[in-house]
């Protein structure tokens, strides 16, 4: 994910959770909102009830390198705002990446 991909604007970031279409499971909570421009942008939030710095960082790397991964299964046109909960700190990563990814494709065919 690059840098320019990030919902760094906090109008942006409550705009996009106030406005947007929510999903969510056990571990993630999903926000995403249609644009009229082509790329995505994703915003990743984890709270201080998570873990310390560290333990958040580690999240957040790890939720980056899943979405870079995986960013031909994301839709176009949309601002993405993925929170963490707790419960994420007992996934392995590639459990997060499944659950994650799932997630997103459930949002997608409520979309359609």
């Amino acid at each position: 994910m690059k840098k320019r991909d990030v919902v760094k604007s906090n109008i942006l970031f409550n705009d996009i959770i106030n406005k947007g279409t929510k999903i969510k499971n056990e571990y993630f909570i999903i926000y995403y909102l249609k644009k009229d421009f082509i790329k995505n942008n994703y915003g990743i939030a984890v709270g201080k009830k998570v873990g310390k710095a560290v333990t958040r960082n580690k999240i957040k790397r790890q939720v980056r390198n899943i979405i870079s991964n995986n960013a031909s299964l994301f839709p176009n046109y949309h601002n993405y705002i993925i929170i963490c909960k707790k419960e994420v700190l007992n996934l392995s990563y590639s459990k997060m990446e499944e659950v994650l990814v799932s997630l997103i494709n459930k949002g997608e065919s409520h979309e359609k």
